[in-house]
């Protein structure tokens, strides 16, 4: 029997950050936590936020949200049994062709429909998701008090707002603020999909009037959607990863590679939003504790939130690298057209690698630095 918690009147809200394949490591630190909770617990996040590949990984625990470890089990299936092919079309024939059809589609008149372009096509992955997400779960959750709210990231290139989707009962008001709005609704793949799509790579995905892509573009404030949900103290698990030692060995004069390039824009599109956040909620945090309760009571209507944020202790870079034969040789040719070997140093691999080996090296790793830190972890999350 599934232990009969209610977690109403907790505040705790689990934040996932986006990443490609590297989402992977988040499930090795869910499931160390795991390991701190009885067998039929419910989940010790009653708010959920997910952004790009993160959204993927919270909205499946959120469908399982009266059991912790059956969602842990749900999610690390998917991983252990991941191939590329599911996630993008990687056979030769099916890359080039998409290629070519966004090529010529370039062509059309202004005035003809046409399908977004993207380097590759992630279908798969729309089919991946239908399968193995029940969305219906997550209304019955809310309403059985195991689950308290979710919200998905993603960003409309039609607007140039974040748009926060969320799913939960009616005490929670939408919001909008500067570039930034939460939007209720009953989540779908559609919403997965569009979180995930990250730019050039996988193709935008329109819903309603809106066309949106990955979710970490345009999320200058990716604190906000927990908090607006109403978390008091906020977990996050992100995928900065320690900075690579310089080799000596390196040829500085030469310009970097385009894989060099775009490697260092998705590493500061999915990581510096989020430092510069919780520089400014750590700022307002300081302010609060400054100011005289007694004379001024709530009216400054803001609230002291708590963080705790787990990073890689190591960086992915050789990791992937250990399985850059694992990907089909039209996506090795595509890389290295970008200037990317086996032993290039950039991030860029890691992002794409969706193959079971690698990912379980990162939930194994994800594990073992959750496992480090459990004591600070327990007392955090009062387990």
């Amino acid at each position: 029997m599934t232990e009969k918690k209610s977690y109403k009147g907790c505040k705790t809200a689990l934040l996932l950050t986006g990443g490609g394949a590297s989402a992977a490591y988040q499930l090795g630190v869910l499931k160390a936590i795991a390991k701190f909770l009885p067998r039929n617990h419910g989940i010790p996040f009653p708010i959920i936020s997910g952004t790009s590949a993160g959204a993927i990984n919270a909205t499946t625990i959120a469908c399982y949200a009266s059991c912790f470890h059956l969602g842990i089990r749900k999610l690390e299936y998917i991983y252990n049994h991941m191939h590329t092919d599911q996630i993008y079309h990687s056979n030769g024939k099916k890359v080039f062709g998409h290629i070519l059809k966004g090529l010529f589609g370039s062509f059309q008149a202004g005035y003809a429909p046409k399908k977004p372009m993207s380097l590759l096509n992630n279908e798969p992955l729309r089919q991946l998701l239908n399968r193995v997400v029940d969305f219906k779960r997550i209304d019955a959750n809310i309403a059985n008090g195991y689950l308290s709210s979710i919200a998905i990231t993603a960003s409309s290139y039609t607007s140039g707002d974040s748009i926060s989707f969320y799913q939960a009962d009616k005490s929670i008001e939408p919001w909008q603020r500067a570039k930034r709005r939460g939007i209720q609704t009953q989540l779908n793949s559609e919403h997965l999909m569009a979180s995930s799509a990250i730019p050039l790579i996988f193709p935008s995905v329109k819903i309603k009037h809106e066309h949106y892509g990955d979710g970490s573009v345009s999320q200058l404030s990716p604190l906000s959607p927990p908090i607006h949900l109403g978390a008091e103290k906020i977990f996050i698990v992100g995928l900065a990863q320690p900075q690579q030692q310089i080799h000596h060995a390196v040829d500085f004069q030469q310009p970097p590679t385009a894989a060099t390039i775009t490697g260092h824009l998705m590493d500061t599109v999915f990581t510096e939003s989020l430092n510069s956040d919780l520089e400014r909620m750590h700022r307002i945090n300081k302010t609060i504790g400054m100011i005289d309760k007694e004379k001024y009571g709530d009216s400054t209507h803001l609230k002291n939130v708590n963080s705790y944020m787990l990073n890689p202790s190591k960086n992915f870079h050789v990791i992937a690298s250990e399985h850059f034969d694992e990907l089909k040789w039209s996506l090795r040719f595509i890389l290295r057209m970008m200037g990317v070997q086996k032993d290039t140093e950039t991030t860029l691999t890691s992002y794409i690698l969706f193959e079971q080996n690698y990912c379980k090296k990162l939930i194994q790793m994800g594990m073992e630095d959750a496992l480090e830190q459990e004591t600070q972890i327990r007392e955090f999350l009062n387990l």
